[in-house]
């Protein structure tokens, strides 16, 4: 995979590459067998259905076909083609969508809204995902019966239960403190172990689901799609409620393509289809087979199919899939922030990179214990999965569908494919998505506001620091001067040189950086050196080392220098200028002095953005992290002067 040179990973076999993609594309989808039949038919969640026989055959046949349509058409067929630079997932396949389009664009300006609002919703999920998927595992603890049986007087039946909840929410707790608090330290390490497990874990949801299918193969029935119709046809509210139940069997299919980048097209798919689609069908099938002959144990279908002795060993085993799963989706989370930050969407956060060799491994603070708190909150809200799996299902869905669309913008924009190829494609695809969000907004008030509550709180965030960064770039450009018309000012001599070498950081190509003009307005000198230094960062993910770096002499001791990073890399400057000496412009980076400009932001009055978003943006400004930490600029060699804008 030609990727993994320009990444900082080494060079490995396919079968390498599926093992660890198990560990990280599969874990949210591989995980989802534990509660999807169980919140449709589980007398104890909000939404469910008695597991007659025609209810069982159509919920499965729903739910396998969702996954062939779903995942192995729409996203292992199709979506994984929407390789932008090796990277996917739904910022990338925006950059895709609108690239070539000019910035005042209407159809790029729908584009790149819809492409945020993703990303969004996507922080959402990536917030429910831990807190379910762990909880829902530990939950095996109770469900199978390793904790004991709930007494029979009522009275003490009611008690044990508010007991074991507790103690359950109390591990949930723990395990996931732990995982929260251990992220400094990167996944490098642990993720050599990640795609065993994880893949032993697929090797049991087949065992579980086969040792059952044997002796109910009237299941199989499930694969002829009429059974799934026929509910839905038949089902009246109840049958169209539970496809959003049906979803959760899907969820964790857009990761297969957000992580692509890390894995490459062919190791998934082989992964999927060879292992993981396998392992998931006969799981679905066993369950489904075991509630035909025992309706009775639909509180926890998944657990009782294992015998006495080995639920234990399950729920452990579950429960490190889970915590794979969950590592996935925050890992997940710290890439599409930083993807995110270089678009100038998010302002500049403190980024770690844990990993000397892989530059995915990243690790950011403030997102990591955000996360932690929101997830502790939602275990001790919601208290039990099927509580939390009301909250979980509308962003993904809108996420789907939104990179359905975004898909038809780039195989129409981009890849010239005629509107008969690409629209029937997309309205089946829209079509199922559509149904599923439908159903999953009657969970709205049960919790599904919740993750739209955090994308719409991220999206304003988000669009307002965009907006933002905007309007303090047009108010700068009004005050600055060209850098010719400077050059040729200073050539009458009357401003005193210094020796050295001094590099302006300007967001503004051809524009004096105003640090410039403040720097000689209080010294009257100028070193006998100035660089005018330009970060762009570009709509592709990865910036080759020959196309990094552009120099031009501008005379009189002055020049340009233009650096373009992708928005997976992270601004470099000393390496950079190691860069300018094959373009006969050797800069030690410890010995020049660097000059940044910094914007105290002052909301005002003025047209522009809306008041109390300019106080969201003042904020975080205060939050972004400092431009020399950021572009990695040696210690000591920085001079910052400030600057007031009003916007």
């Amino acid at each position: 995979m030609k990727e993994q040179d320009s990444h900082g990973l080494h060079k490995l076999s396919t079968t390498t590459l599926v093992i660890a993609a198990l560990g990280v594309v599969f874990g949210d989808i591989g995980t989802s067998p534990i509660y999807t039949l169980k919140e449709c038919f589980s007398p104890h969640s909000p939404h469910h259905i008695d597991p007659t026989h025609a209810h069982i055959l159509g919920v499965v046949s729903l739910v396998l076909w969702s996954l062939l349509l779903l995942v192995c058409v729409k996203y292992l067929i199709f979506i994984l083609r929407a390789d932008n630079k090796g990277e996917g997932g739904v910022l990338s396949l925006m950059a895709l969508a609108s690239h070539g389009m000019s910035e005042t664009s209407k159809r790029r300006v729908v584009i790149v809204l819809l492409g945020l609002f993703g990303a969004a919703l996507l922080f959402g999920d990536g917030i429910i995902t831990p807190a379910i998927s762990v909880l829902s595992a530990v939950e095996g603890l109770k469900d199978g019966g390793v904790l004991g049986v709930a007494p029979t007087d009522a009275l003490a039946a009611e008690a044990w239960n508010h007991h074991m909840q507790w103690l359950i929410m109390g591990i949930t707790i723990v395990i996931l403190i732990v995982l929260f608090s251990v992220q400094f330290l990167g996944t490098a390490k642990m993720g050599r172990f990640f795609g065993p497990i994880t893949g032993l874990w697929f090797i049991s949801l087949g065992a579980l689901g086969a040792s059952h299918l044997i002796n109910g193969p009237e299941i199989l029935a499930a694969f002829n799609p009429w059974h799934g119709w026929h509910f839905l046809m038949t089902g009246g509210h109840a049958g169209f409620v539970i496809l959003g139940s049906v979803f959760l069997a899907v969820t964790g299919g857009e990761a297969l393509y957000a992580d692509m980048g890390h894995f490459g097209a062919g190791p998934i798919r082989r992964g999927w289809f060879s292992l993981v689609f396998p392992a998931l069908g006969l799981n679905y099938l066993g369950q489904g087979a075991l509630l035909m002959h025992n309706p009775e144990v639909a509180h926890s279908p998944f657990f009782q199919m294992a015998p006495a002795w080995a639920v234990l060993p399950l729920v452990l085993l579950a429960t490190a899939a889970t915590v794979i799963a969950s590592q996935a989706l925050i890992t997940g989370t710290y890439s599409l922030t930083l993807t995110a930050v270089q678009l100038g969407y998010l302002p500049r956060l403190s980024i770690r990179h844990t990993s000397e060799h892989a530059r995915g491994q990243i690790y950011i603070p403030m997102v990591n214990w955000l996360l932690m708190l929101a997830c502790l909150a939602l275990v001790l809200a919601f208290r039990t999965s099927s509580n939390l799996a009301a909250a979980y299902g509308v962003a993904v869905t809108m996420t789907m569908l939104i990179t359905t669309i975004l898909f038809y913008f780039a195989a129409r924009h981009l890849w010239k494919w005629s509107v008969l190829k690409t629209l029937p494609l997309c309205l089946v695809f829209g079509s199922i998505e559509i149904a599923f969000l439908s159903a999953n907004l009657v969970k709205f008030f049960d919790g599904g506001w919740f993750p739209l509550a955090v994308g719409a709180v991220i999206f304003t965030l988000m669009t307002t620091w965009a907006m933002g960064r905007r309007f303090v770039r047009a108010s700068m450009e009004r005050s600055a001067i060209s850098q010719e018309l400077l050059i040729k000012s200073l050539a009458s001599g009357k401003v005193v040189k210094v020796p050295g070498t001094a590099i302006f950081m300007t967001s503004t190509q051809g524009r004096t950086p105003v640090a410039l003009l403040h720097s000689l307005k209080h010294y009257q000198a100028i070193h006998q050196r100035v660089i005018f230094m330009t970060l762009i960062t570009e709509d592709e993910p990865w910036v080759p080392p020959s196309r990094r770096v552009e120099v031009e002499t501008l005379g009189e001791g002055f020049w340009r220098v233009t650096g373009r990073f992708g928005f997976m890399q992270k601004p470099n400057v000393p390496r950079l200028l190691r860069q300018c000496a094959n373009h006969d412009l050797e800069v030690e980076a410890e010995k020049a002095t660097f000059f940044l400009g910094r914007e105290i932001i002052i909301p005002s009055a003025k047209p522009g953005m809306a008041k109390w978003r300019e106080h969201i943006f003042s904020f975080a400004s205060k939050l972004a992290q400092q431009p020399a930490t950021y572009f990695q600029i040696p210690i000591g060699r920085v001079i910052e002067l400030g600057q007031q804008v009003e916007i």
